[in-house]
């Protein structure tokens, strides 16, 4: 499987400019976008044969003081799904020293933060299993007092889905217990830089600690990257610095928040652009106000086909499980969308579908035409991968492993891995289609495959 540089990861519900410019950096790169399918952070997808896994046994300046420095196991930065499976994971696998756990908040990451609000495409089921899939989870829930945020789940039916608040609250419960781990040595704020010097066996990490601003430097032989991804945002044809005005994703997929933002009292006119996961669900968020509560609003919806994809459910196996639409978001596409039922549903009294196929040119056009009428727009078009730690290589990941090499070099960075939807596993359907496993218990299968394989190349 060959490894692919960072920028280029990407979903088949992502927009994607035509024409794009890769920008290297050998520093912070934020400007290497990862479109891992439109919000596929909140496709918790898979298939319910998990019981092959389910039971294993703003910071402050910089201080001048010189940094404290420490040898530990392991270090995971960032504090998500995929950063607590990791640490699980390798709490199972490492049976000796501290584990330093990197993260500006131990909240349960973006999923709790933001999107708690967003029905699931995922059962209840793989939440779950994701919460008993290793010895460290199942001590947590053990020592937790009952009921919790996973008897919750227990109590909803498996087969069905859920907000993805319940999923948050699994997330915080996970991470509230993990930080009191006797073996987890707990670091709130960012990485600020990351070396690994020529002849050492050993990653070093400066750590900005966000309450005191002091640097303090971990030093460990495993360095695991489960540093998220955000709402993508690009320069719109059309589009001024004045209008339309930005509305973020994230609000967008927030009802309550929704509501508020909008005016109930005069017209509005609201662009989604894009037709991924994301997309639908934004939309079907702004039809449900001007059904309840904003009768003025009107949506335009710019999408460069009226035909949808949609998750093909197989005997043992879902055809375009990654990329397809699911849930809820799928019955409301199905049934208000997709082709010419948007012409004689309820929701096509509100929505209008902007054609933007046909290429860049005729995209450009219908955008720079019908923009300007918009007084809103969502950019519901994929995420981008967040800053990594400032550090001297150049990165590229390898989708099978796991692990990274030196694009200048072409050598394995011994020792540093990623996971999560900044850093997802690739995958292969039965029918050849080649996707990237975005999901709460997809994470959780990646990790049981490659984390052995990690720690035995971290301690020969």
């Amino acid at each position: 499987m060959m490894a692919t540089p960072l920028h280029v990861i990407s979903g088949a519900h992502a927009w994607r400019p035509l024409s794009t410019k890769t920008i290297r950096c050998r520093h912070f790169s934020p400007q290497r976008v990862s479109r891992v399918g439109s919000i596929a952070l909140l496709k918790l997808t898979g298939t319910m044969g998990f019981n092959d896994i389910s039971r294993y046994s703003t910071p402050a300046p910089y201080s001048t003081a010189a940094p404290k420095q420490q040898d530990v196991a392991a270090i995971v930065v960032g504090g998500g799904a995929a950063g607590i499976a990791v640490l699980g994971s390798l709490l199972e696998r490492i049976g000796h020293g501290k584990i330093a756990w990197v993260d500006t908040e131990f909240k349960g990451g973006r999923i709790n933060r933001k999107y708690r609000e967003v029905p699931s495409n995922t059962k209840v089921g793989l939440f779950l299993a994701y919460a008993q899939a290793t010895k460290p989870f199942l001590e947590v829930l053990e020592n937790t007092p009952k009921p919790n945020a996973v008897t919750a789940l227990e109590d909803l039916p498996q087969d069905s889905t859920c907000s993805l608040g319940y999923a948050g609250d699994m997330l915080k419960l996970l991470s509230d217990g993990l930080v009191k781990h006797p073996r987890v040595e707990r670091h709130e704020g960012k990485v600020a830089e990351a070396s690994f010097e020529p002849g050492s066996t050993e990653w070093s990490l400066k750590i900005q600690e966000t309450k005191t601003g002091t640097l303090q430097t971990r030093k460990a032989p495993l360095v695991v990257y489960c540093t998220g991804s955000s709402p993508t945002a690009v320069q719109l044809p059309g589009a001024s610095s004045t209008r339309p005005r930005l509305l973020d994703l994230d609000l967008a997929l927030k009802p309550s928040d929704l509501e508020t933002t909008i005016s109930k009292d005069k017209a509005v006119t609201v662009g989604v652009v894009g037709a991924s996961h994301s997309a639908i669900l934004v939309i079907m968020n702004l039809f449900k106000l001007t059904q309840q509560t904003h009768p003025h609003l009107k949506i335009r919806w710019f999408s460069r086909s009226p035909s949808l994809k949609y998750a093909i459910y197989n005997d043992g196996w879902i055809l375009y499980d990654n990329t397809g639409l699911k849930g809820e978001a799928a019955r409301f596409a199905k049934e208000q969308l997709d082709g010419e039922n948007l012409n004689k549903s309820d929701a096509g009294k509100v929505i209008r579908r902007v054609d933007c196929s046909g290429g860049v040119e005729k995209e450009k056009e219908a955008m720079k035409r019908e923009l300007p009428e918009c007084d809103y727009v969502v950019q519901a078009v994929g995420f981008t991968r967040d800053p990594l730690p400032s550090m001297q290589e150049i990165l590229e990941f390898d989708h099978n492993t796991g692990g990274f090499k030196d694009t200048s070099t072409g050598k394995e960075l011994r020792g540093l891995f990623g996971a999560g939807i900044a850093f997802p596993e690739r995958v292969v359907d039965k029918v050849g289609n080649v996707e990237h496993a975005v999901g709460f218990f997809k994470f959780m299968k990646f990790l049981k495959r490659v984390v052995p394989e990690w720690v035995s190349k971290a301690y020969p």
